[in-house]
This record gives C-alpha cells, structure tokens and sequence, in this order.
C-alpha cells in the first residue's frame, strides 16, 4: 500500500520546509557546503496577479480545468518518452509539481509518480486551486536557495512579491524548469524567447491586453528589441 501524507493541515498552517529543500540541504551537506534556503511566506493577496497569471500560463494553462493531472498532456509527453527512450517531459500539472516539492523527491522513477498523481488528487480535494496556487508559489524554487515568490522577488528586483510588474512576474515564471541555471533579471537567449512566447499565450489568454509589450525590460537592456 502507498503512503500518502495527510494535507489537511495545508489548509491553514504553511509548511516550514519541504522535501525539495531537505533533498537539497542533505545533498549540499554530502558535498561540505553550507545551504541556507531564504522562504518568506506570502498570502495568495499580496502576491502579484501578474505573477500568478504568468505561472498559470508557462507552468499549467490547465490549472483550473484538471483535477490535480492533465491526462491529455501527460499522455503526449508519455508518447514523446517512448519515442526518446527516455523520461524527458513531465507534463505535471501545478498541482503535481506541489506534491513533489513538499513531499517526495526529483526522482523519476514510476512509483515516484504514481505517488505524486495521487497526492495531487488528494491536495485537490482538500484544499482547492487557491490554497494549491498559493502554497506553490510559496515554495517553488526561483534560484539557488531561494523558495516562493517573495525571496524570489527581493533577491532579483528589489521589490515585494506584491509589487511585480509583468515583465519581472514572466521573467520569473519562466525560469521554473531550471530555477539554478537561469537568472530572470538578467535575461540570456533562453529567458528572452521564452518570456515573448509566454507574453504571446497571456495575450491570447486575455491575461495581457493586446498592445502590451517588453518594454520595460528592453529599457533596461535584459531583453533585447
């Protein structure tokens, strides 16, 4: 029988750590380095819209459709690993990346995920998309120890999670997949086009109004015109 842990404390109280970060801590600690992850809880009201919209569309543009897993996604990207051979595209939902950060571990192997689609359908029961979206984007991982969108937006802007722009919230987003190898404030090639491609599917979401544009950031030289 699979464990599976009992969320319902997530309901009120926010996790003081998750298995991402102990992962991480015992792995650095191996290694004789030093980790001290910076996690700075924020309500889900004084986290940006723009951000919450930006993760939405990059991370899980299915976020309030599925229950937890998108069985039409994951389904392509199961066909797309047989053809490699190998495990190479997720397709987890926001809510099953939520599962895996608090309580399982980067592993890839198949009971690994069956216990994370199962978690994810349980934290869909019991909480629901608004405390799902708030607790992931306390916790997700924006940067070499920084967890959750306000350590993320102190180190990197200056600024409160609350008081992100559209351009810093999608430049935050898209570095998710690979948080360490990526720097949102100060662009690259792979932060550049991926941050038009998701403006590009906020304005067809209706997230963005249709003139908006990089602007800010081209004005400061992380985004070329």
């Amino acid at each position: 029988m699979l464990w599976l842990p009992d969320v319902a404390a997530l309901k009120r109280h926010p996790p003081k750590t998750t298995a991402f970060i102990e992962y991480r801590r015992a792995a650095l600690k191996a290694q004789g380095k030093p980790f001290h992850p910076k996690m700075v809880w924020t309500p889900y009201d004084r986290i940006s819209d723009n951000l919450k919209h930006a993760v939405i569309t990059a991370e899980d543009d299915q976020f309030y459709r599925h229950h937890g897993v998108d069985w039409d996604n994951m389904k392509v990207a199961l066909e797309k690993d047989w053809q490699l051979k190998r495990p190479a595209y997720g397709a987890s939902t926001i809510t099953q990346q939520l599962a895996r950060n608090l309580y399982l571990s980067p592993s890839k192997n198949p009971l690994r995920k069956l216990k994370e689609l199962l978690i994810a359908r349980r934290l869909e029961d019991t909480l629901g998309k608004r405390r799902i979206l708030e607790l992931y984007l306390n916790v997700a991982e924006f940067g070499n120890g920084l967890y959750g969108a306000e350590a993320a937006s102190q180190a990197y802007f200056g600024k409160h999670a609350s008081e992100l722009g559209v351009e810093e919230a999608v430049a935050l987003a898209v570095i998710l997949p690979s948080p360490r190898r990526h720097n949102p404030a100060k662009g690259g090639k792979y932060v550049e086009r991926n941050m038009k491609r998701v403006m590009d599917r906020m304005r067809a979401s209706g997230y963005l109004p249709q003139d908006e544009s990089l602007t800010s950031l081209e004005q400061t030289g992380v985004i070329t015109p």
